[in-house]
């Protein structure tokens, strides 16, 4: 008896464990930010997944909603409320380019990329 009481307790565990997951419901998403760009002579075409924003101010299924400020060579082009959009009037050579997503209020939300795109002369 003595030897089976802790493998008893153990498998109890073990079974209250497992079947405590079956009920377990995923968070809210994890905010993350993919991006897609491509060149087309001075503009860059870009398309962004967003996981965890709304773009849309009358989204109420979300409780986080933003705009994505762009930044080019470290000063701030502008400001979208779209995933797809086109920075124009590059000039020739390699640039920087940050998109940050941050909310109505312009907090940051933590989620940004960085990206060099160089425009042929």
């Amino acid at each position: 008896m003595k030897n089976r009481f802790p493998f008893l307790i153990l498998l109890v565990l073990l079974i209250g464990i497992l079947s405590g997951f079956n009920h377990v419901l995923p968070s809210t998403e994890f905010p993350s930010i993919l991006v897609h760009h491509q060149i087309k002579g001075e503009q860059v075409l870009i398309e962004c997944i967003v996981t965890g924003v709304s773009f849309r101010e009358t989204d109420q299924s979300k409780h986080r909603i933003g705009k994505i400020v762009v930044w080019v060579d470290g000063k701030k082009k502008t400001e979208v409320n779209s995933a797809a959009f086109i920075i124009s009037d590059f000039s020739p050579g390699s640039h920087k380019v940050k998109l940050e997503v941050v909310n109505l209020k312009n907090e940051s939300y933590g989620i940004a990329k960085e990206f060099m795109v160089n425009i042929p002369r």
